[in-house]
C-alpha cells in the first residue's frame, strides 16, 4: 500500500471570499506567536513523532498544500522536503507536489523547487476573467497563472496542474471558454476544475445572504462541466476522476490516488488529517496551539476515529465510483448490483471489463502493504494516538482518527464531496479534495445491461458524473420493497 505525507502550510497573504480552509493571514496571527519559522520547527517535531509511530516506511508521495505554500518560499519548502527525506526516505520515483499561487511565484522560485527535489506543482488559476477573479477575491492578474505555468515547465518540473473554479456568479460561457483557452495555451498536463461552493461562514456566503451575489446555479454548473470536459478531452486531457483531467497516466496525481484508493498517509501541520490502517486523526487547527503542543512534548492531535467495516465500505464505494477506472462490482451487495443495473439502463453507468490502472487498483483493493513496507502499527501504538498524549517515544504517539476531511478532501482542513460539485446537484470535490485515478482505458465490456461479468466494473458516464452523489446513494441504500 502506498504511503504519502501531506504538509499543511496555514499561511495566506489574504483570505479569498469563498475559502473555508484552515488558513490564516498575518493580521489574524498577530500576537499569537505563530510564524513560518515556528511552524517549520513544529513540523520537524511532528515528523519525529510520525517516524516513531510508522517505523521504517519510504514515502511514495508528498503533497504540500495550504494555505499558500509558495508564500513561505522555495527554501523553506526545500527544508521541509529534506526533513521528510531524512526521516523516512523517499521511494524511487516518488511524486513530490506543492501548491502555489501565481502571484507568489517566479522563475527563481520554480528553480528552487526543482533543486530541492519537487516534481510537480499545482497552480491556483481559477479563471482568466478579471471580473470573476474579483468576485472570488483572488489577487493575481488574469495572465499570471499561464506565465507561472510556463515558468514551472521551463524550470524542469515534470508535471504542472492548473486549478479552475467554474459557475462563479457573473461568469459567462464566454468567460469559461477564455479560461480554457488560456489553460490549453499554457501547455500543462493536468487540469482540476471545481464548481464553486458557497460555504457557510465565508465572506461570499454573507454576500449571497445579503443579496449582493446570486447563489451558484446547479444547471449552469452542469452545463459548464460539460463544456470543460468537451474542451479538455478534445485537447487530449482525459478525465480520470470526476473533477480531474490528465494528459497521460503518468500525469495523474498519485498522491490524491492514495486518498481515493485506501492508502495510508500522515498529515503534518495545523489541522492536517492522517490515516493509518483504518484509523484517522486530525491535528488542532491553530498554528500557535499546534506548535506549543509539540514544543511541550505533547501530541498535537485534536481527535481521532476508527472506521467501522460498514463505514469503510461506504467510502470505498463512494470514492472508487468517482474514478474512470471504475467500481468493481465485487464491492457491491445484491441490492447494490441491482441498483447498478438500473443505473446502466438509465445511462448513468456503463459496464467496463478492464482499466489501464488495473495494477494500481488491484493493489489498493487488496489493501496489502507494498513489498518492503512496514506493516501498519500495532493496536497498542495506535491506541496511544490520543489528544494530549506525550509525544516522546514509539508508545506515546498522537491520536488517530478525524473526520474524513469532508469525505474526499484528503488531509486538508476542509475537504470535498462527490461529483463535480461538492455537496450536491452537479457534485464534486472542491479544491484540495476529490477522488481519482489514472485515465481509464479498456473498452466498454460486452455484458448487456443487467448481466455483469465476473470481475467487471461499472464506470460513470458523463451524465452519471453530473449526478454522482445520487448514483452513490442508490448503490448504497436498498430500494424499498415492492408493495
Amino acid at each position: 500500500m502506498p504511503f504519502g505525507v501531506y504538509v499543511h502550510v496555514p499561511f495566506c497573504a489574504a483570505r479569498c471570499g469563498y475559502c473555508d480552509f484552515n488558513t490564516y493571514t498575518a493580521s489574524e496571527l498577530a500576537g499569537s506567536g505563530a510564524s513560518p519559522d515556528g511552524w517549520l520547527e513544529a513540523v520537524r517535531r511532528e515528523l519525529a513523532l510520525a517516524a516513531s509511530t510508522v517505523g521504517p516506511r519510504p514515502v511514495d508521495t508528498v503533497f504540500v498544500g495550504g494555505g499558500t505554500p509558495s508564500l513561505i518560499g522555495a527554501e523553506r519548502l526545500g527544508v521541509v522536503l529534506g526533513a521528510i527525506r531524512s526521516t523516512f526516505g523517499l521511494a524511487e520515483g516518488a511524486e513530490v507536489t506543492t501548491e502555489a499561487n501565481p502571484e507568489s511565484t517566479s522563475p527563481g522560485f520554480f528553480a528552487g523547487l526543482v533543486e530541492a527535489g519537487f516534481t510537480r506543482v499545482s497552480l491556483g488559476m481559477q479563471s482568466a476573467a478579471p471580473h470573476v477573479l474579483r468576485v472570488l477575491e483572488r489577487r493575481h492578474t488574469p495572465g499570471r497563472a499561464v506565465e507561472a505555468a510556463r515558468e514551472a515547465r521551463a524550470a524542469g518540473l515534470a508535471h504542472v496542474n492548473l486549478d479552475l473554479i467554474y459557475a462563479t456568479p457573473g461568469e459567462t460561457d464566454a468567460d469559461l471558454s477564455a479560461s480554457l483557452d488560456a489553460v490549453l495555451e499554457a501547455g500543462v498536463d493536468h487540469v482540476s476544475a471545481y464548481a464553486l461552493i458557497v460555504e457557510d461562514g465565508t465572506a461570499m456566503a454573507r454576500r449571497v445572504a445579503r443579496g449582493e451575489l446570486p447563489a451558484p446555479d446547479d444547471d449552469v454548473a452542469a452545463a459548464r462541466y460539460e463544456l470543460i470536459d468537451d474542451r479538455l478531452s478534445a485537447a487530449g486531457l482525459r478525465w480520470y476522476e470526476v473533477s480531474n483531467w490528465a494528459a497521460s497516466d503518468a500525469a495523474a496525481c498519485r498522491h490524491n490516488l492514495g486518498y481515493w484508493l485506501d492508502g495510508d498517509w500522515w498529515g503534518l501541520g495545523p489541522g492536517a488529517h492522517s490515516h493509518l490502517d483504518g484509523v484517522r486523526w486530525w491535528n488542532v487547527k491553530h498554528p500557535a496551539r499546534y506548535a506549543a503542543a509539540l514544543a511541550a512534548g505533547e501530541s498535537p492531535v485534536g481527535g481521532r476515529e476508527e472506521l467501522t467495516a460498514a463505514e469503510q465500505h461506504t467510502e470505498r464505494v463512494m470514492l472508487r465510483l468517482r474514478l474512470a477506472s471504475g467500481l468493481p462490482l465485487a464491492l457491491l451487495d445484491a441490492d447494490g448490483r441491482r441498483a447498478a443495473e438500473r443505473a446502466v439502463a438509465d445511462g448513468l453507468l456503463e459496464w467496463r471489463d478492464s482499466a489501464t490502472t488495473a495494477e494500481l487498483t488491484a493493489s489498493a483493493d487488496a489493501a496489502a502493504p507494498l513489498s518492503g513496507a512496514a506493516a501498519p502499527p500495532a493496536d497498542a501504538a495506535m491506541e496511544a494516538l490520543r489528544p494530549g498524549a506525550a509525544a516522546n517515544g514509539p508508545e506515546a504517539v498522537p491520536a488517530t482518527g478525524g473526520t474524513w476531511a469532508g469525505a474526499v478532501g484528503g488531509p486538508r482542513a476542509g475537504g470535498g464531496a462527490a461529483g463535480p460539485r461538492a455537496g450536491g446537484g452537479a457534485g464534486g470535490p472542491r479544491a484540495g479534495g476529490g477522488a481519482g485515478g489514472p485515465r481509464a482505458g479498456g473498452g466498454v465490456g460486452g455484458s448487456p445491461a443487467g448481466v455483469a461479468a465476473d470481475g467487471s466494473r461499472v464506470v460513470l458516464t458523463r451524465r452519471g458524473r453530473l449526478l454522482a452523489d445520487a448514483v452513490v446513494r442508490d448503490l448504497l441504500v436498498p430500494a424499498p420493497a415492492a408493495p
